[in-house]
């Protein structure tokens, strides 16, 4: 009891512009982001590794108080993974209600746009059941992509589209444009475009796609069902 106590007496912060979103921990940097706006809203937060447990529950069961993947090696800056719950508590404010950290780092605009992209390239693999290496192919594609500015002018929504055809067409695994534009907000049209832009870009290939492609495939289903 004494240390649930002590828990919830600790001082919590929160974003003073997005004050109900969920705090990411950066947990290179140890600071705590908005995720919304990018601002540093808490910084040097203790890493307590595989020590941390939860107060109200000893048992050796899955701790919810920590969750996140590991460093995300795409991103340039830092990496957010692990989620901090909201507050509401004073602490991280002056006296006249504004952030302490108003002046502290923010997440780059570049890593934001990928961790936006990365998100939707996962969205799309999960609607069509793809693997993780398809995801993690697409992913790379998409940084090179991105940090290569060679699209410039095209949304990143297409190209993470685009990219993630190559994709399964480079790991064995085609899928159709018809396919991929059901699982996006982009049409065949501009999917297409991008296609053919990124392979230039990258100077790359894909395998022609044969029926037998699309025939095997059909017929695993077949056999399932």
């Amino acid at each position: 009891m004494a240390s649930t106590s002590r828990l919830d007496a600790l001082p919590r912060v929160a974003c003073p512009n997005h004050p109900d979103s969920i705090l990411v921990e950066d947990y290179r940097a140890g600071d705590m982001i908005c995720p919304e706006c990018g601002l540093v809203v808490g910084d040097r937060v203790i890493d307590v590794g595989s020590e941390w447990r939860t107060f109200s529950n000893d048992k050796a069961t899955k701790d919810p108080s920590r969750v996140g993947d590991s460093q995300n090696p795409l991103l340039s800056d830092r990496d957010l993974s692990t989620m901090i719950g909201k507050g509401t508590g004073a602490a991280s404010f002056d006296e006249f209600g504004n952030s302490k950290y108003q002046n502290r780092r923010t997440m780059s605009s570049s890593d934001r746009a990928m961790m936006n992209a990365f998100k939707e390239i996962t969205t799309m693999a999960d609607r069509i059941n793809l693997p993780r290496n398809i995801v993690d192919r697409t992913n790379n594609l998409f940084k090179q992509v991105y940090e290569q500015k060679s699209l410039k002018g095209r949304a990143n929504d297409a190209i993470a589209s685009a990219c993630l055809y190559i994709a399964c067409r480079q790991e064995g695994v085609p899928r159709t444009f018809k396919e991929i534009c059901a699982v996006s907000r982009i049409s065949k049209k501009e999917i297409g475009r991008c296609f053919k832009l990124i392979l230039k870009a990258l100077e790359t290939s894909v395998d022609l796609i044969t029926t037998g492609d699309f025939m095997s495939r059909n017929w695993r289903y077949c056999w399932c069902c």
